[in-house]
């Protein structure tokens, strides 16, 4: 591919240097040796297993996307200590903050591992920066497509580049003490490529959407990738313990239907039924949730698409996601994260009526999105203490 010694060190070496620099960062942190699965504490609270695979639960179970994070004083505190990618990179600071929303709320029935979906782009060779005001940063997003998609390394050594969130799953696993299950999760493919080419978020997604509909082949190629590392990605994640994922295409509802049928759709079903054929050979089984935000016209694809449980945001009436669905799949949300900072008794009508609209059984209590840094512990608790008492009054 490179033909001098210029070119050479023009695109490698800075992604030797920086994937280097990443080693070294890991190597600094605290060694976790691993506990085999059998090895691991017995679960107690199966709950949201058995909601995700459709069995019979006596109360639908309950977490919150990103429930660790800034809303928690905890984390605030830890996090004015070191700098978020290194939190992530990090074992015992990932476990520690990854169990602080249980510690606070032993309602909960799901922890998530503290991490970040970026994580594959900087196995990809690009560099991620968590800038305070701004969110994730690209310095050198991807925008030429004649030199910058020649930079990226499409086949990452996943252990090497990623082996700390494997250390930080069975670590927090051990430390959860079988209390709850734990989730792993991956960025999708279309929200990974729309960061890696925007380089952070973005209200228009203008540059990832000219990729798409100019090179479109290209695209496909970038997406294909990132769908490879992403299998690989989910499947050494449940080998160090986590007992469910979920896959965050946050940019789905970005894309026109036909684009999502064309660069969103066929690399979500390819993860979901490649990751549980993968499992299965090894003598593995979890759950997997597709969490596609705004992509509720896609409800009924989606349903056939291999997943176990279909996340949905707050814009679709739960009966409405229910008959798209039919009895396919376990659904999971979606109450408007605005309503958290409604008035209590408000708050624990609207999750009141939310779990009666859904159903008890094949339903997964949530948000329609993340917890936001505006909240506090208190709207939390709330949320959580609503689904328990919802629960009790119709028994």
């Amino acid at each position: 591919m490179f033909t001098d010694m210029a070119c050479f060190s023009a695109f490698v070496l800075p992604i030797w240097l920086l994937t280097k620099r990443r080693r070294n960062q890991r190597e600094k942190g605290t060694k976790v040796k691993r506990v085999a699965l059998a090895n691991m504490p017995p679960l107690v609270n199966d709950l949201i297993l058995r909601a995700a695979r459709g069995e019979h639960v006596e109360r639908p179970p309950v977490w919150m996307m990103r429930q660790a994070g800034r809303y928690l004083p905890e984390f605030r505190a830890k996090r004015l200590q070191t700098d978020f990618f290194t939190m992530c990179r990090t074992p015992t600071l990932a476990c520690e903050v990854t169990l602080q929303p249980l510690e606070r709320f032993p309602g909960l029935d799901a922890l998530i591992i503290f991490s970040d979906i970026l994580v594959i782009p900087q196995a990809m060779g690009m560099e991620v920066l968590m800038v305070k005001g701004k969110g994730p940063v690209f310095p050198a997003p991807l925008r030429d497509p004649d030199t910058d998609f020649a930079k990226l390394i499409l086949e990452p050594d996943i252990d090497a580049e990623l082996g700390y969130v494997f250390d930080a799953i069975n670590v927090t696993r051990i430390q959860a003490r079988g209390r709850v299950p734990l989730i792993g999760f991956t960025g999708a493919p279309w929200t990974l490529m729309a960061y890696m080419i925007e380089g952070g978020g973005s209200r228009t997604l203008h540059n990832a959407k000219r990729w798409l509909y100019t090179y479109p082949d290209l695209s496909r190629k970038l997406l294909e990738a990132i769908t490879r590392i992403a299998i690989e990605y989910l499947v050494k994640q449940v080998q160090s313990g986590a007992q469910m994922l979920q896959v965050f295409e946050s940019w789905a509802g970005e894309l026109d239907t036909d684009c999502f049928r064309k660069f969103s759709l066929p690399y979500l079903t390819q993860i979901a039924k490649e990751t549980k054929a993968k499992l299965s050979s090894i003598g593995l089984s979890v759950p997997i949730t597709i969490f596609a935000k705004g992509a509720n016209h896609a409800l009924e694809d989606l349903s056939y698409s291999g997943y176990d449980v279909i996340g949905v945001d707050w814009v679709i009436d739960p009966k409405e996601a229910r008959r798209c669905v039919g009895d396919r799949v376990t659904l999971q949300g979606n109450l408007d994260p605005g309503a958290m900072y409604a008035p209590k008794n408000v708050l624990k009508e609207k999750v009141a009526d939310m779990i009666q609209n859904f159903g008890v059984q094949k339903y997964i209590v949530n948000l329609g999105w993340g917890m936001q840094p505006f909240m506090t512990p208190t709207m939390a608790g709330t949320f959580i203490d609503a689904v328990h008492e919802a629960v009790s009054r119709n028994e």
